[in-house]
C-alpha cells in the first residue's frame, strides 16, 4: 500500500516580534483544539519563530503530511488580527512512497494578506494536464 503526503517548508514575517508570539499563541490554540478533536492529533502544519525569541519571522512547514487549506485559512486569520498587509505565497509537494501514476505534483498559493484573500494558485497536475489537451498552458 501506499502512503501519500503533502510536503510544505515556507517563511512568514508579520513585522513585529509581539506578533509573532501572538501568531505562536493562536496556533498553539489550534493545535490544542485541534488535539482535543481528533484522534489523530493533526492540524496540518506545524509553526515556529525563527531564529530567537525577539525575532518576527514565523516558518510554517508540513508536520509528516501538511494541510495547505489549513495553511492559508490560518495565514488569513492572522492576517486579520495582526493586521497584515502585502502579498504573501508558498509552494507545496505532492509525494507518495511508492511510485504510482498520479501520485507526484505540487503548486503555490498566493495570498493578499490586506483583501485576507486568496488571489491565484497554481497546480502542476493541471498545468500538465492543459498542456498535454494542446491547450494554452502558460502559467
Amino acid at each position: 500500500m501506499a502512503d501519500y503526503f503533502t510536503r510544505f517548508s515556507c517563511l512568514l514575517d508579520v513585522g513585529k516580534p509581539d506578533k509573532a508570539a501572538r501568531a505562536f499563541e493562536a496556533f498553539m490554540a489550534l493545535r490544542n483544539d485541534a488535539y482535543a478533536e481528533t484522534e489523530d492529533l493533526h492540524c496540518g502544519f506545524d509553526l515556529s519563530i525563527q531564529n530567537d525569541p525577539s525575532a518576527s519571522t514565523l516558518w510554517i512547514h508540513d508536520d509528516g503530511n501538511g494541510d495547505v487549506e489549513a495553511v492559508i485559512q490560518f495565514v488569513l486569520r492572522l492576517a486579520d488580527e495582526l493586521d497584515l498587509t502585502g502579498l504573501w505565497g508558498f509552494s507545496y509537494a505532492l509525494t507518495c512512497s511508492r511510485p504510482r501514476i498520479e501520485a507526484f505534483g505540487g503548486g503555490a498559493h498566493v495570498l493578499d494578506l490586506g483583501a485576507r484573500k486568496s488571489i491565484g494558485w497554481a497546480s502542476t497536475q493541471d498545468w500538465l494536464a492543459a498542456a498535454l489537451n494542446g491547450e494554452d498552458a502558460h502559467a
